[in-house]
């Protein structure tokens, strides 16, 4: 018995009828970032692992157990991206994208985490990210906030997302307040599930993001990240929650989001939806005013972020709202006799250098014409052009309109004329 032959557990195909979805989000993802001027850039999948380690952290869940790295023919070590702000920032080091007035960017893409797969958690994964560089004022994380509000609204799933949004201060501030935190915990330690105990001692702020309800409750009593943050972080994040505010933008302050990755600063946020699961995050972002710095680039303000389009497209199927209709076939071009195979062809590519926008599907299936019409018909196709040696030596076709169920006989330029009354 051969064996199976599978996919990789966690990294899925996409078949037609699915992608009607992923298309239709992506084009107004990318619909509205062209309305506020981002640019599209193309980065790899491959990028040197240390960047990452550089960037991300060492202790992170991500560099610590999710990357997939391995050493190419010359030893270097490689990763497949597992996120792609690290590479974008890389991209505008490299190609002095600073001296450009628009630093506003945008990418589309797979990323890769060797994670447990479970429902809107993948291994191999689609983001589209946002980065903007540069700009240091609250302006630039309003702007995110709304672009990001109106794609939701654009989308029609506006009322069932809510913005979750923290201001976690600089590296210093955190610094100190990890002190105080890891005190805290240590107290508490055999109260810990082995995650969190896990991660007192490797990273013990993704503590505060625990789901684990045993755990909120003993954070409770924690000391809060908000009374270690200094005034400037303060002044900022007060700013941009009152401009929010002005501009109808409801959220929830929440002390505990942190973000998984060592790079944030100042502003992070997450939108997530109760209909969800546990895995209820659509699309997170925040600031990390010193990543390009770190990285070897100029001292650079940044902020960015990223949607989780499978977590999306989930999203709109549980909540059932899209009335995507059936892709149909504008025209059907049958031919019935090996002899008449050419004539189908010609007559198909001669519609399509006058109409390049219509879609013609030639049947090449060696069939009957009674089942050639059933598929014509089962395929939504508008017209069917029927070509037999009959037809052929009278120098006509046969057209069917299968939706108002007619039918004409027609010559080759009759035909493309009675086409563009029809589409």
């Amino acid at each position: 018995m051969k064996k199976e032959i599978k996919s990789i557990r966690g990294m899925h195909d996409y078949l037609p009828e699915e992608l009607k979805i992923w298309n239709y989000v992506e084009t107004i993802l990318k619909e509205i970032l062209t309305n506020y001027c981002y640019l599209e850039i193309r980065l790899p999948l491959l990028e040197k692992t240390e960047i990452f380690k550089r960037a991300i952290g060492n202790v992170t869940d991500v560099v610590e157990k999710e990357m997939y790295s391995f050493n190419d023919r010359k030893g270097t070590s490689l990763t497949l991206r597992p996120e792609g702000t690290v590479g974008c920032v890389r991209s505008f080091i490299q190609n002095n994208l600073c001296n450009q007035k628009n630093n506003r960017f945008w990418y589309l893409g797979p990323m890769f985490r060797y994670e447990r797969p479970q429902k809107g958690r993948y291994r191999q994964f689609y983001q589209l990210g946002a980065e903007v560089f540069g700009l240091d004022k609250e302006d630039i994380d309003l702007e995110i906030i709304l672009l990001t509000n109106r794609l939701w609204k654009k989308i029609g799933i506006h009322s069932h997302v809510q913005l979750e949004i923290n201001s976690i201060g600089s590296k210093k501030d955190r610094l100190n307040y990890k002190k105080e935190l890891v005190f805290f915990l240590k107290k508490n330690e055999h109260l810990l599930d082995q995650d969190c105990q896990r991660r007192l001692y490797t990273n013990p702020l993704r503590i505060l993001d625990s789901k684990n309800q045993e755990i909120k409750k003993i954070l409770q009593s924690a000391p809060s990240l908000n009374d270690y943050i200094d005034m400037s972080s303060i002044n900022h994040f007060k700013n941009l929650c009152n401009m929010m505010s002005s501009h109808g933008i409801k959220y929830v302050y929440n002390k505990n989001l942190v973000r998984g990755l060592d790079y944030y600063n100042r502003t992070v946020f997450e939108w997530t939806s109760n209909y969800l699961g546990s895995q209820n995050t659509i699309c997170a972002g925040g600031r990390y005013d010193s990543l390009v710095e770190d990285m070897g680039g100029k001292k650079t303000s940044a902020i960015g972020f990223a949607i989780g389009i499978e977590r999306l497209v989930l999203l709109l199927k549980s909540l059932n709202i899209l009335n995507i209709t059936r892709e149909e076939i504008n025209i059907y071009i049958i031919f019935i006799g090996e002899e008449n195979k050419y004539h189908a062809v010609k007559l198909s590519e001669e519609i399509r250098n006058l109409y390049p926008k219509l879609k013609i599907f030639v049947d090449f299936f060696n069939q009957n014409l009674k089942k050639k019409i059933k598929n014509a018909v089962n395929a939504s196709a508008k017209l069917a052009i029927i070509i037999t040696s009959k037809e052929m030596k009278e120098k006509f076709f046969l057209v069917k309109d299968l939706k108002n169920k007619k039918e004409y006989y027609l010559l080759k330029n009759e035909i493309m004329i009675k086409i563009k009354s029809f589409f």
